[in-house]
């Protein structure tokens, strides 16, 4: 199982991608825009601008504005909000009621993906060996988590003993996978990425192959 210690050492300089499964849904979000074109992000991957005709990983755009793109994936559609939380497109089920995710280690061996809390667009990277989702309070507040509210607590960081925040997530989601009530630390310093840690991971059956991840939901 792989133990990220230098992301608990905020050390990351990771990238990789989402496996995009033709069974499974796609996850698409917009971080931006290029006059006709929006930028689109597809199951983690690196931003690609696209125009209203053009499509990439089976993902096509109908329509572009500044605020928003509609894309369709075999034969459905759905609104993507610039800054919005990805939504997944193609679904066997709708809604939450997916039940695995799959991903592809990038360099180091490292698992990133894109993700939401509470609705928000973030980015994750799975660490086996934290114990619970930790995220720096930067990150919280830009989120709209107030965690100030969350009960005091302390930790062991490469640098230390530092003190940080116990909270309860309303929702953690990745692709189609929805989870409710997961407990989180937010700690005081800067984290490139939100770790994914075992208070969300526990809830799967984790296997890992050739590269892959897949985490198929327990409950």
């Amino acid at each position: 199982m792989t133990h990220a210690h230098p992301i608990r050492q905020i050390l990351l300089g990771v990238s990789l991608t989402l496996c995009a499964c033709a069974a499974l849904a796609q996850s698409v979000a917009m971080t931006g825009g290029m006059g006709r074109k929006a930028l689109l992000v597809i199951n983690g991957g690196q931003p690609k601008a696209l125009a209203a005709g053009e499509a990439h990983l089976g993902v096509k755009v109908i329509s572009v504005t500044s605020e928003q793109t509609v894309v369709e994936i075999a034969g459905q559609r759905q609104t993507v909000v610039l800054g919005g939380a990805p939504v997944s497109v193609g679904a066997r089920s709708g809604g939450s009621g997916g039940s695995q995710i799959v991903l592809t280690a990038g360099q180091g061996g490292h698992f990133v993906t894109q993700g939401s809390i509470n609705g928000r667009s973030t980015q994750f990277v799975v660490d086996t060996g934290a114990t619970m989702i930790s995220m720096g309070a930067a990150e919280a507040r830009r989120l709209g988590i107030a965690f100030e509210t969350g009960q005091r607590m302390q930790a062991h960081t490469a640098n230390g003993v530092t003190s940080g925040y116990r909270i309860s997530l309303g929702t953690v989601r990745i692709q189609d996978v929805e989870v409710h009530n997961v407990e989180a630390a937010v700690m005081p310093m800067g984290m490139p990425y939100i770790l994914l840690g075992n208070s969300f991971l526990s809830r799967f059956q984790m296997k890992q192959e050739n590269g892959t991840m897949t985490l198929q939901r327990r409950f």
